[in-house]
């Protein structure tokens, strides 16, 4: 979403939007004067943008960049960094009320100040957007433009008034929050990552619509601050690209904090009486309606193509975003595309491969190919959720076959240690060797766990050289080492077994 106008670019809360803001998209910048055909021109500046902005100034190339709105995109201003750094102050709520389990005190009376809490968020995202202030941008070379750019032909682009020409391009515009077609939902008015952190009070009630990443990830956020929180989720069963297991753990942990999970169950209509949204629920044709505050809606994200007048440029998209090969060439050979508004995947860090690609393959005749990447993927919910790979069911449809090694996190002792001894890892191999395949880690630092397999998958290292991999004792990624070493267990057969007993027998005489 970083060429998508934000409300924080229009409504800032406090003294720290308002920071962020004159660093983002100063209130008096002057675009540069275009002089020549430049070596790229990056369009949206979020994390695909920035990154193959800045690679390819590095490199020595000319670049223009151009953003709409604010610098940083969906992750710096309404995404990753403000909710992560919420989910981090929730977590603090969720183990005050444990502290018995730790050998504390539990306090008498935990007082949640959410106001406390959004203040922190804003604090750190005027932090961290430093590093991409218009100002750092300039000073790199790269020549920075803020306005609506729209294709005008097969190598040029049109900004502000201004035409600006290429001998390549790369479309970075992100993606948007989807908003569900429910009657009603619009004019009664609805949350998205794109507004729910300008939250002053927490909201008594809430409906959260969808059990995808975010919407798992606020409904717990929500709950730990005190709300009484609904998620409605159309399919049988949360993360329906998960594994069973992982999404089971993930259900029942948050039906015990509070959440009232309703699977199977589709919100039909929405309107508005009393100050209360009233939201109509449907499961199995019978209709239940429930009064809430607030209501977010997290059913994905839809790739930003409207405005850029692709057609001009002869570059194929349709609603699933911008087409590209391989290699991250759209139809036009001149223009690439990188990040949300063409990938399956909308993640930051996906994002940022891909842009790497693009500047390799754009300006150096590179053949890097997008196919050729491994992508983890994390939700960031307590306990986190980590993915990288194959899932077994996806092997198998290939005819390729499975074998698992699995390790709950109750046998690892960090884990035990600190209370944390929901979830596990399991490691799929290509049944007959140790080829990692794939991994699900369901820990509460999964996210971290899941880097290990990552590198391995990408450096060709099997499972067997996993268990000699030394970690620190203790750590939770002692785990992945148990996996590996439960892999080397099953490699010694009864034969081995035989010779081994027979060496030392006569080693002993």
């Amino acid at each position: 979403m970083s060429y998508e106008k934000t409300k924080a670019a229009a409504f800032p809360v406090d003294r720290n939007d308002a920071t962020l803001i004159r660093g983002a998209h100063p209130p008096h910048w002057r675009n540069p004067d275009p002089t020549g055909p430049y070596n790229l021109v990056v369009i949206g500046a979020g994390p695909a943008g920035l990154t193959a902005a800045r690679e390819a100034a590095s490199l020595g190339a000319k670049v223009a960049l151009v953003e709409r709105s604010l610098i940083g995109g969906v992750c710096i201003n309404v995404g990753c960094i403000p909710s992560k750094a919420v989910i981090r102050t929730a977590r603090l709520y969720a183990d005050m009320r444990d502290a018995e389990n730790f050998g504390g005190d539990t306090p008498k009376h935990v007082g949640v100040d959410f106001q406390r809490a959004m203040t922190r968020m804003r604090q750190i995202r005027r932090r961290i957007s430093r590093a991409d202030s218009a100002e750092s941008l300039a000073s790199e070379g790269i020549d920075l433009y803020f306005g609506e750019a729209r294709f005008s032909g097969r190598d040029s682009i049109l900004v502000a008034g201004q035409t600006l020409h290429f001998r390549k391009a790369l479309v970075a515009t992100g993606s948007r929050a989807r908003l569900p077609t429910i009657p009603g939902l619009a004019e009664a008015g609805y949350l998205s990552n794109e507004t729910m952190f300008d939250l002053a009070d927490c909201p008594k009630r809430l409906l959260v619509i969808g059990g995808g990443q975010l919407g798992c990830e606020m409904a717990q956020a929500f709950c730990l601050f005190g709300a009484n929180v609904i998620l409605a989720q159309r399919d049988p069963m949360f993360l329906p690209g998960e594994e069973r297991d992982a999404a089971q753990i993930l259900s029942d942990a948050l039906a015990r904090e509070g959440v009232e999970v309703r699977l199977n169950t589709e919100v039909v209509a929405v309107r508005t009486a009393g100050g209360k949204k009233l939201a109509d629920l449907v499961r199995d044709d019978e209709t239940t309606t429930i009064s809430v505050d607030e209501i977010v809606t997290g059913i994905g994200r839809s790739p930003n193509v409207d405005g850029l007048d692709l057609e001009n440029a002869g570059v194929a998209y349709d609603a699933n975003g911008i087409k590209v090969d391989d290699y991250l060439r759209t139809t036009n050979p001149r223009i690439y595309a990188a990040g949300d508004v063409c990938l399956e995947h909308k993640f930051t860090h996906t994002a940022e491969a891909t842009a790497r690609i693009v500047v390799r393959n754009a300006l150096f005749f590179g053949r890097r190919k997008l196919s050729e990447l491994v992508v983890p993927w994390c939700t960031y919910t307590d306990p986190e959720i980590a993915h990288v790979g194959l899932y077994p069911a996806e092997a198998r449809q290939n005819g390729v076959p499975v074998k698992t090694y699995t390790v709950l996190m109750h046998d690892v002792a960090r884990a035990v240690m600190d209370g944390e001894e929901e979830g596990f890892v399991k490691i799929h191999v290509r049944e007959g060797s140790d080829r990692i395949l794939g991994a699900t880690v369901v820990a509460s630092h999964a996210g971290e766990m899941i880097n290990a397999v990552s590198l391995a998958i990408r450096s060709g290292m099997g499972l067997n050289a996993l268990a000699d991999v030394i970690h620190p004792f203790p750590t939770q990624a002692q785990g992945i080492k148990m996996a590996g070493d439960a892999y080397r267990r099953t490699r010694l057969t009864s034969f081995w077994k035989h010779l081994a007993g027979r060496w030392l027998a006569w080693s002993r005489r």
